[in-house]
């Protein structure tokens, strides 16, 4: 009998409810050409641009809908970074069977235009964020000294809108369980609070998002941009601890690298990540 089927049946015999099995996709909403890579990737080639992948990931079971991330429909940054096959989140998520409102729940990995500007695409999902990630970008992010690089104001009062109507789920710190199997780590410091996902299972993986970009950042050891400089240190930890979470290199799921698409069985916009 295999090891995990007998940890299953024991944990039916002891009246413990086994691990969920979730389903993973990811969703590439847009993409974003001629990307310098050593703008994301601290000590990478300078001399190296590349076509980033623009995601969110879509997580099945245990009666929930999640979005990790919802990604963006305003105009904001846009100037900056140019897209292209770009599909509102909302619409990219309906290419793999999910109507918008039937998204439960969106994970918020940080703040930035690109990873928390769709929430309000989704009607009835409750927001789950760092609670010192709301903290920091409702309030000090703004006031003199503070830093809201990447931040859109419009998101950060459809944060609080939200909150009001009791729609917010502050995550408090690191290693919490926030869905059976599923649990949210922090550590990395691309933001003030960022946190990244551990989803357990036959097998189990990490998404990163942006607490690591690419398979380049797992392979040779670097740090994906940080808060600030001081937390390079931090990130390279903490991606070494999402292999260690993840059981493998090969299952944690970088945040912008379209290898992603090619890795994982992939269909349109979609790839089956598990």
């Amino acid at each position: 009998m295999k090891p995990l089927l007998i940890l299953a049946l024991f944990a039916s015999l002891l009246g413990a409810p086994a691990t969920p099995e979730y389903s993973i996709q990811a969703i590439r909403y847009a993409s974003s050409p001629g990307v310098q890579v050593s703008e994301l990737v601290v000590g990478g080639p300078k001399d190296e641009k590349v076509e980033i992948a623009m995601v969110v990931w879509l997580i099945r079971g245990a009666g929930h809908t999640i979005l990790f991330d919802s990604g963006f429909h305003r105009d904001t940054f846009v100037k900056d970074y140019p897209m292209k096959d770009y599909l509102r989140p909302d619409k990219a998520v309906e290419t793999a069977g999910v109507k918008p409102e039937d998204v439960t729940d969106i994970v918020i990995s940080h703040a930035h235009w690109d990873h928390m500007g769709g929430m309000d695409l989704f009607p009835k999902a409750n927001v789950w964020i760092q609670k010192q990630e709301y903290r920091y970008y409702t309030m000090d992010a703004w006031q003199p000294g503070g830093d809201h690089g990447g931040i859109d104001p419009e998101d950060a009062q459809e944060l609080v809108r939200l909150n009001t109507e009791g729609h917010v789920h502050l995550v408090d710190g690191d290693n919490v369980e926030i869905f059976p199997g599923i649990r949210a780590y922090t550590g990395a410091r691309h933001t003030y609070a960022s946190q990244y996902l551990r989803v357990e299972g036959n097998p189990t993986f990490v998404l990163a998002s942006d607490n690591c970009y690419f398979y380049l950042n797992l392979s040779s050891h670097l740090a994906s941009a940080t808060f600030s400089d001081a937390d390079h240190a931090a990130n390279i930890a903490a991606q070494s601890r999402m292999i260690e979470l993840a059981g493998s290199a090969d299952r944690v799921v970088p945040g912008h690298d379209a290898l992603q698409f090619q890795k994982f069985p992939t269909v349109g916009r979609v790839a089956k990540i598990k």
